[in-house]
């Protein structure tokens, strides 16, 4: 296995292009390490075919290690050229480790062109990100980012919009994107593409609700979402429990609930998520699209916090615009109601000056838990 440490700057990245090259020529398997982490002190032996080691915590936090083959990234970044028109140039704006950042790679070698990559030593920065767009040249070309990205080019605007309109497609995935800014987007004219899925799926395999050619989706009796087909990665390595729970007859157990709605997946969120208040069960991912959709919330996340009457509530912290309207609250409630049912109503309210975030993007839900299960003094309000 080849370790390739990372460190946000092109240069390392191109030493991780060069290896996943070779893996992808059946030479040794890749493991990308991210800045700042060590490397592990031994890593299991992957089995044959292995090109991509990818280091994750899924829900758990339990580190695992991914075995992608090169079998499943080839069909995985074949699938995405089918899906958005053929091969384009690539620009990569997110952190190589991730298994997003090593499809970026793996569709750019495929397509016959390694990837423009932006610096990322000093964090995302939109000045940077329009740079390095301009170094694409006139060709096709797309870039795969997160919601918080997407958010800053917005804001910033001017040639850094600019930049973003300039690609056929907008992979945008990692997190739940959230209403209103998919609106936003559009608006500024940018192709935005939604996409689901995660490293034991080779990455994104769900592209705005309709999965890619030989991509399955099942879902069991309870709802949870089963992903299939030949971009599945092997399982984990050195871990045969953990494999055999998660990777069945062919299959990826997520650990996500979902719906089909016009033909259509619908991810409604972590099952470990689930609010159960007094009886009813609510899926705080359907709380937040509809708060989401509502003027003046820019941001918001939804959990559940222990509560001796009700076993649980349901709780929101909120991201407001640039109103002051000081009944902020009823209208929320109101359309909380109105679609979902008395009992996702949120008891607990938080407005908050930004939403906490782990990794690529996600929101920290431990951090949000206790942002508003803090004591009075904070701005928050039961109802």
């Amino acid at each position: 296995m080849r370790v390739v440490a990372l460190d946000g700057s092109p240069a390392a990245v191109g030493v991780l292009v060069d290896a996943l090259r070779e893996a992808l020529d059946g030479g040794p398997a890749v493991l990308p390490i991210a800045p700042g982490a060590a490397a592990p002190a031994t890593v299991p032996e992957a089995p044959t075919g292995t090109a991509v080691a990818i280091a994750t915590s899924g829900s758990t936090g339990e580190p695992k290690l991914v075995a992608l083959s090169a079998a499943a990234l080839r069909a995985s970044a074949t699938a995405t050229a089918t899906r958005l028109g053929g091969p384009a140039r690539w620009l990569l704006a997110l952190p190589a480790e991730h298994v997003a950042g090593v499809q970026v790679i793996i569709r750019a070698l495929l397509a016959g062109a390694e990837p423009v990559v932006q610096d990322l030593r000093a964090g995302f920065r939109t000045v940077d990100f329009t740079t390095a767009t301009e170094g694409l040249g006139s060709e096709l070309r797309h870039t795969s980012l997160v919601p918080t990205q997407l958010g800053r080019i917005l804001d910033e605007g001017g040639r850094a919009v600019e930049a973003l309109r300039g690609y056929a497609a907008v992979l945008v995935g990692g997190a739940a994107l959230p209403p209103a800014l998919h609106d936003r987007a559009t608006a500024a004219g940018v192709r935005v593409v939604t996409t689901y899925g995660m490293s034991e799926t080779a990455g994104g395999c769900v592209y705005d609700g309709v999965p890619l050619d030989g991509v399955t989706v099942d879902l069991d009796a309870d709802g949870r979402i089963r992903l299939g087909g030949p971009t599945v990665a092997t399982g984990y390595l050195g871990q045969p429990a953990e494999t055999s729970a998660a990777f069945v007859d062919g299959r990826f157990v997520t650990g996500d609930l979902g719906r089909w709605r016009d033909g259509r997946l619908e991810v409604l969120g972590r099952a470990d998520d689930v609010i159960i208040t007094g009886g009813e069960k609510v899926a705080p991912a359907a709380v937040e699209r509809v708060l989401a959709a509502q003027p003046d919330v820019e941001a918001v996340c939804v959990v559940g916090l222990p509560d001796p009457e009700w076993g649980q509530i349901v709780a929101a912290a909120v991201v407001r615009g640039s109103t002051t309207d000081a009944d902020w609250i009823e209208p929320l409630r109101t359309a909380v109601r109105a679609e979902l049912g008395r009992a996702a109503v949120p008891r607990r309210w938080q407005a908050i000056a930004a939403l906490p975030v782990r990794g690529i993007g996600k929101p920290d839900r431990a951090a949000v838990m206790r942002l508003v299960s803090k004591p009075d003094g904070d701005r928050h309000h039961i109802g």
